[in-house]
């Protein structure tokens, strides 16, 4: 029986796993249940587990017949606090957590690559590890945690995926270097002198001064950074005022920047904040700048990278396998491509006949037609480093 068929005629539980863990989503850092779960899983099928790393992470490892290489693939377990309108018969049990981007079919699909090589433990020279991280949605996330227990401990190489529900089934995607931006978040906290909304000479006007910071650091962007960097400011919050005639005294403004190259972030940081402090000494106001990184960014190995295409190939067809542009949404599987070689890759999961709907969204849905080609593919990463 071909490696197609094999995995093709365990569909069915796979999808069972991914809607149980569907049913039973839990947040970032508290993912008991599920980690049980997926522990269960991999003793039955004869792996070493080790459970509770970084809180409710667990690795599974799988020993070949004879020496060789190690091999770690891994797949994210938390879900995000959405509620959920799907309406489907296995949609959330749980209030106001949802399973929102896919993680369940990762965990799903790593799980049936596990049973796959377990049934072929004789035929491996080497080992592959199977990494269930928990807390990828919220920094400082899993990753950088499991490598700090120990997880990548001997680690030749390493492979994950993420079902995209805006690429349709049966497709898959990558890049041969940059995927993943580095995700970073501040707050600019803007304090000035409220007052009334007919004499604003006696005031500091925080709103006004905010609304120019926003426009201002725009031209961070198009007037400071070469054009043919990627980087991205954005700011998804403002607050401030409790009436329509009374001067705001304080204003909170939050975003995210997003980039790729570290001298990038570097110059997008120093600048955001070099405009704050212009600002505040044009306005007569204080303000501070809190500046988080959260991950960095993904950065593919062109050799694994390659490696993965080549693969996808044989799961997907060629015509069907392709380059993909950078993403600027961020993946703390960044932090593993700093340690070891390896790729991060896309498969489509996205329903045919629609609509589609974005990750975080509270009615996304992936096509679970993807979840067998995920399991292939991943098992055909594992054999083409110790098969």
């Amino acid at each position: 029986m071909s490696l197609r068929e094999v995995c093709q005629n365990m569909a069915e539980e796979i999808v069972a796993w991914r809607r149980d863990f569907h049913r039973h989503p839990e947040l970032s850092f508290a993912e008991s249940r599920t980690a049980s779960v997926v522990a269960g899983i991999l003793r039955q099928l004869g792996l070493s587990v080790q459970e509770g790393v970084n809180g409710h992470g667990v690795v599974g490892e799988l020993v070949g017949a004879a020496p060789g290489k190690r091999v770690a693939l891994r797949a994210d377990m938390d879900a995000l606090a959405i509620v959920e309108e799907t309406g489907l018969p296995f949609a959330s049990a749980v209030p106001g957590v949802m399973h929102a981007c896919g993680h369940d079919g990762h965990m799903a699909a790593l799980l049936g690559a596990a049973k796959v090589l377990a049934g072929m433990r004789e035929r491996l020279r080497g080992s592959v590890r199977f990494i269930f991280q928990p807390a990828e949605e919220i920094p400082p996330g899993g990753a950088k945690g499991m490598i700090e227990a120990g997880a990548l401990d001997g680690v030749d190489v390493m492979f994950g995926l993420h079902l995209w529900s805006e690429y349709p089934v049966g497709t898959f995607y990558t890049a041969l270097g940059p995927l993943m931006a580095a995700a970073d978040m501040f707050t600019i906290t803007i304090s000035g002198k409220g007052g009334h909304g007919g004499q604003p000479h006696n005031t500091v006007d925080s709103l006004l001064i905010a609304s120019h910071l926003v426009m201002a650091a725009q031209h961070i962007v198009s007037r400071q950074l070469d054009p043919l960097q990627s980087g991205v400011i954005t700011f998804g919050q403002l607050q401030a005022g409790s009436a329509f005639n009374v001067i705001a005294d304080k204003a909170e403004l939050k975003g995210t920047v997003r980039s790729f190259a570290p001298e990038v972030r570097d110059l997008l940081q120093r600048r955001l904040e070099q405009t704050a402090a212009s600002m505040a000494e044009l306005y007569g106001a204080r303000i501070a700048v809190d500046y988080v990184r959260g991950y960095p960014a993904v950065i593919n190995h062109e050799q694994e990278a390659r490696a993965a295409l080549a693969e996808a190939e044989a799961v997907f067809g060629k015509e069907q396998v392709g380059i993909m542009q950078p993403n600027m949404v961020g993946e703390d599987f960044s932090y593993y491509l700093q340690k070891v070689p390896g790729a991060f890759c896309f498969v489509g999961a996205g329903i045919p006949e629609g609509p589609v709907y974005p990750h975080h969204h509270p009615r996304f849905v992936i096509d679970e037609r993807a979840l067998p080609l995920a399991t292939e593919w991943l098992c055909r990463m594992a054999l083409r480093y110790v098969g």
